[in-house]
């Protein structure tokens, strides 16, 4: 099973940081701003709103951007929800399986405390099992 290594306690370390200085109640993109800023002070390589082609039995559908791409490894997605509900939870797992990452975060700033969820990808799970 994949743990939490050091890149994604930096963007926890990053996410804490942004949550404690704002707290809850303000939109998701403020937060995502304010995430950026902290990503950058710590020196973590990141893209914002990175686009990623869905593909469905070889056909392009559509397309999908998750909220940062992390060191080209790890899929970000922000909340800012009372609670994280398992849409979310479904979103930031598809999004690990789009862009093909072992490892996502879903990471709620509208609660009281900061939430956060390591999500791991359903098909590389599978992959070890067997």
């Amino acid at each position: 099973m994949i743990e939490k290594d050091e890149l994604t306690y930096k963007v926890i370390g990053c996410a804490m940081k942004v949550h404690n200085t704002l707290g809850n109640g303000f939109q998701e993109v403020i937060y995502q701003r304010c995430l950026a800023i902290e990503l950058t002070k710590a020196g973590v390589g990141f893209a914002r709103e990175q686009e990623q082609t869905i593909f469905y039995e070889g056909i392009d559908v559509g397309t999908r951007r998750a909220d940062f791409i992390v060191e080209n490894r790890l899929i970000v997605e922000l909340k800012a929800v009372i609670n994280l509900e398992d849409v979310h939870l479904a979103q930031a797992k598809n999004y690990t399986v789009a862009y093909d990452y072992k490892l996502g975060l879903l990471i709620n700033f509208g609660s009281q405390s900061l939430q956060y969820k390591l999500i791991y990808n359903p098909r590389d799970i599978k992959l070890k099992s067997t």
